[in-house]
């Protein structure tokens, strides 16, 4: 979060999506009522620290992390917030006085404190009392996210094998402290917000993001026949293609799908920002290729693309527009077209917080292709370009001589598997990720594991820094 974001923020003032609370010593005890009534109504930010007026008062450094811990675990609490929504506080330094940042998605569900539905308005919060009023956001919610209509008959068997627990073990090893990890699957699902119980029709049980994130993909095509991903190669043959992918499984598998074919098709390149190692190959098609999966239209037939030309990547998404028109750094609001989706890749790691993916775009592309003329049309299809470099499809890059589907610090000479390449990409994230871990995201036994290692050690592309116990891996700069 930046500060200049920060500033932004104070100097706009409270409104329908902006609120600051005082929280010097202790959390306000209407804390839960904004975040609920923003998770009814819009989403929004809310800034601990701050009076009613903007005046910057901070709140206790001694206890910041406390208050983030509490927020944290009381969202995860179905007993405070029904049903549970897990939020990220972040702690901000402005200006020598300690605050703390919360961003509060739009949800697709109605959320409760204290046994009682908020909404929000220009004037603040207000409580939901009447059966008209309750009625009336339930039908809001369940018209607008298609993403909770709920399949009665699903159940686990429809999902794919081995792909939820992959999911859960990709939480823990990337977020171990992370209040999922302790929950049976069955509270997971609930408090994912992947299985629920519709109040107006009585209806129970798993929803569409449950199918599109886990299901099998004779599943998926029974209950969703249009849905399809078609990820396409024109550099040559621009009538047709080059090479071709076509996508019917779940939204997991199809994101390791998309990125094998980037992986492919396009050149890899490592950027030092300071002193952290940047992959901006990595940071920018990770958010499109998350982006297109999490805020697609699934209801809509129209089937999604992403097509590699010579001089750009073109992607189309069924969309339901809520701004219409050019999106750029600044002039948009972030809204989430599928949140318990969305959730999950950003618990992942897959994802980064709403509305930071566009900024990383114009950001690193500048970068790895020299331009800022990305385009993002928010209409009835989605359309996202995002220009490239020029370069053949014959595996090397005009500019360089490097073949495009190796890292730049890798020996041309040291030829490396599919799994190797991605085991570099899990220690450039993680230089303390173990033995064990790997074994388990890759669903291999440790002695393959320690097999790539040992591979990657003897020829010079990475090195063990300290013990076994309590060393890291460090990728070595060629």
């Amino acid at each position: 979060m930046s500060i200049s974001k920060i500033n932004d923020i104070i100097k706009k003032g409270e409104g329908l999506t902006i609120e600051f609370k005082k929280a010097e010593k202790e959390l306000p005890k209407n804390l839960f009522e904004t975040i609920c009534a923003f998770l009814n109504k819009k989403g929004g930010e809310i800034i601990l620290g701050i009076s009613d007026n903007g005046k910057i008062e901070g709140v206790s450094k001694e206890k910041a992390d406390l208050f983030v811990k509490q927020i944290t675990n009381l969202s995860n609490n179905p007993q405070k917030l029904f049903p549970s929504f897990l939020l990220e506080p972040k702690i901000i330094e402005l200006n020598g006085k300690t605050l703390i940042y919360i961003f509060v998605p739009v949800s697709s569900q109605v959320h409760k404190t204290a046994n009682k539905i908020y909404d929000r308005g220009e004037d603040g919060d207000f409580i939901l009392k009447t059966d008209t009023q309750i009625k009336q956001i339930y039908n809001r919610k369940s018209t607008e996210y298609s993403e909770n209509k709920i399949y009665p008959f699903l159940d686990e068997r429809d999902f794919a094998e081995g792909v939820v627990e992959r999911v859960r073990k990709i939480i823990r090893i990337y977020r171990p402290n992370h209040p999922w990890n302790e929950l049976s699957d069955s509270d997971f699902y609930k408090t994912a917000g992947l299985y629920r119980k519709d109040m107006v029709t009585g209806k129970e049980g798993f929803t569409m993001s449950a199918l599109l994130l886990f299901g099998k993909s004779e599943t998926i095509g029974s209950a969703i026949p249009h849905y399809k991903i078609d990820a396409l190669l024109r550099v040559e043959n621009i009538d047709r293609y080059d090479d071709r992918v076509n996508i019917r499984c779940n939204l997991i598998e199809a994101y390791d799908k998309l990125m094998a074919f980037v992986e492919k098709h396009l050149p890899d390149k490592f950027y030092l920002q300071g002193d952290q190692r940047i992959l901006l190959r990595e940071k920018i098609f990770r958010e499109i290729v998350a982006n297109i999966l999490i805020h697609r239209e699934y209801t809509n037939a129209f089937p999604t693309s992403f097509i590699i030309y010579k001089d750009k990547v073109v992607c189309k998404n069924a969309n339901k527009p809520h701004q219409w028109g050019i999106l750029k750094p600044g002039n948009f609001e972030p809204f989430p077209k599928n949140p318990h989706i969305a959730q999950i890749f950003t618990q992942m790691g897959r994802s980064e917080e709403l509305g930071t993916g566009i900024r990383n775009i114009f950001r690193y592309n500048k970068i790895y292709s020299g331009s800022e003329n990305n385009d993002f049309i928010d209409d009835d299809i989605f359309i996202t370009t995002v220009p490239l470099k020029i370069f053949t499809n014959k595996n090397i890059d005009n500019n360089t001589n490097v073949p495009l589907n190796v890292p730049l610090n890798v020996p041309l000479n040291v030829p490396l598997n599919d799994r190797q390449k991605s085991i570099l990409k899990d220690i450039h994230k993680n230089s303390k990720i173990t033995q064990v871990e790997l074994a388990d995201i890759y669903n291999v036994n440790e002695k393959t594991i320690k097999r790539d290692l040992q591979y990657l050690q003897e020829n010079n592309i990475i090195k063990r820094i300290g013990s076994k116990k309590t060393g890291y891996w460090e990728i070595i700069n060629k």
